[in-house]
């Protein structure tokens, strides 16, 4: 395809040895002109392909300038320019036009824990321990694939699994066993629940909060100080005004209920609440069902939405009935709630981008609006989403036996968890720690808020090569028997007479 720069400023006449041709626009590859008047790049992207468009063409001289940037390399003196051929020098644009537009492009932040991930990986020492992602490893260190997960990929494979595009909206059947997961037995969930597939957790929180932004517009959305870092991230791209609420006191290494209690009030009525679940990221503070239900109680006196976001249901106690608590008592408390759901911890489905969101509705009309509202924000986005891991939930918790398996594993998933968090706190102690580290114990799910602040973290990555987040969130699955005493030593080795609270 030839490459012309266009400049519909110049009306000269072609030289006379130039040979003047009318080319459809389906066969240019037209680079922009600067048009200086109005500031700005013209171009003729808004022909249609079939306009015609009377292009000069004419022979390189020997000694033109020029040669060296249009010509290919193999190409001789003799030759037409570019224009005159049916291939294309693609440096002819990447030198020319692409320097002088993305010349002011930034080189962007690396991501926090994306970041930290990389430099364990290139860390030479045979010591090293990563602490930092939060992907559940078994006792030897090895990341771990459920056998319930393997056993359905061998259904899917045995069925012929299609790889058509599934609808925008995602598989129904997955769509309703997620939900059916998440709400329970006792719901409506065909006239009560508006949900779409969607790219995991990360992808359910950005279709809510665009929803939300369009739907729900000059409302506020809070969430909770500290959060999982991308929340911040998604909501501001989103376009919504993103806030924060008082939930972790580190001075006491536990729930801030009060400070929390007293910033819903002080709210706007109707803002946005952004919860978790269960398994709070990165703290692993929970509050406890009495405290839930004060919690749910101020949202509705001040006629506010919940945002749940849900990522480690049945990962974090172990119990998938008894970590949809929170979640379920606010649906039966009739306040606006929405749940983004993830399959990627409890599923241990980390690649395949599993995830739900869902609005709760007022009747089965209204759940048709807002299911077509959905449909709209993600068909430009992504269209549809991927169909494998979909699937291979589906079909987990759509066989009796193998959703019964399911649940002993990810039972089994967190008791190891939990396990580690007493072993780490017995090995501080052994270590010869003073502090009082039962905050640990008491926390729950992947992570341990340990109360380190960011020197010491940095002292430990840096003389120990142990990874982790600067906030002291440290992930309980890196931990195994191989490495808890020399992890537990070093965490004393950086603490030891300095305080672990603010």
């Amino acid at each position: 395809m030839p490459t012309i720069t266009t400049d519909t400023d110049n009306t000269e006449e072609p030289p006379p040895e130039a040979q003047l041709k009318h080319i459809k626009r389906s066969s240019l590859m037209l680079s922009p002109s600067w048009d200086a008047e109005a500031n700005s790049l013209r171009h003729l992207g808004d022909l249609d392909d079939e306009d015609t468009i009377p292009v000069a063409f004419f022979p390189l001289k020997a000694n033109d300038p020029a040669k060296k940037k249009l010509l290919q390399p193999s190409e001789s003196a003799g030759d037409w320019s570019i224009a005159s051929g049916n291939t294309t020098d693609t440096s002819v644009y990447s030198r020319g036009s692409s320097d002088d537009i993305w010349g002011d492009v930034p080189m962007g932040a690396p991501d926090a824990i994306l970041g930290i991930a990389s430099a364990f990986r290139s860390c030479q020492d045979p010591k090293k321990v990563n602490v930092c992602v939060g992907a559940y490893r078994d006792d030897d260190g090895n990341s771990y694939v459920l056998p319930s997960v393997r056993a359905a990929e061998k259904i899917l494979w045995e069925d012929n699994e299609p790889k058509e595009y599934l609808p925008i909206e995602g598989d129904k059947d997955y769509v309703h066993q997620a939900l059916r997961f998440a709400y329970g037995p006792n719901m409506d969930i065909d006239t009560h629940v508006a949900a779409v597939q969607t790219l995991s957790g990360t992808g359910a929180c950005a279709i809510g909060g665009r929803f939300l932004a369009q739907f729900w517009k000059d409302h506020p959305i809070y969430v909770p100080d500290p959060t999982w870092s991308n929340h911040i991230k998604i909501f501001n791209q989103c376009g919504l005004d993103c806030r924060k609420y008082r939930y972790y006191n580190r001075s006491t290494n536990a729930l801030d209920l009060e400070g929390m209690v007293e910033d819903l009030k002080r709210a706007k009525d109707g803002s946005i609440i952004l919860l978790h679940a269960c398994a709070h990221n990165p703290t692993g503070c929970d509050p406890s069902l009495q405290q839930w239900k004060e919690i749910i109680s101020i949202i509705r006196q001040k006629k506010h939405v919940c945002f749940f976001d849900s990522a480690y249901q049945g990962f974090a106690s172990g119990s998938a009935e008894d970590d949809a608590q929170a979640f379920r008592y606010a649906v039966s408390q009739h306040v606006p709630i929405l749940l983004a759901q993830s399959f990627a911890k409890n599923f241990g489905l980390y690649g395949e981008r599993v995830g739900t969101l869902s609005v709760v509705c007022g009747d089965e009309e209204q759940r048709d609006h807002i299911l077509s509202e959905l449909r709209l924000i993600i068909r430009p986005l992504y269209s549809s989403p991927p169909r494998h891991g979909s699937s291979i939930v589906k079909t987990v918790l759509g066989d009796p036996a193998l959703k019964e398996q399911y649940y002993k594993e990810c039972a089994g998933m967190a008791l190891r968890i939990q396990k580690m968090r007493l072993k780490l706190v017995q090995a501080l102690e052994k270590a010869g720690s003073k502090h009082d580290w039962s905050h640990i114990t008491g926390q729950i799910g992947m992570f341990a808020f340990t109360g380190m602040n960011e020197e010491m973290c940095r002292h430990l990555t840096d003389e120990f090569s142990i990874f982790l987040t600067m906030n002291g969130r440290i992930s309980m699955a890196g931990l195994n028997q191989k490495n808890l005493e020399y992890v537990a030593s070093s965490i004393h080795a950086v603490t030891d007479g300095k305080s672990i609270s603010l």
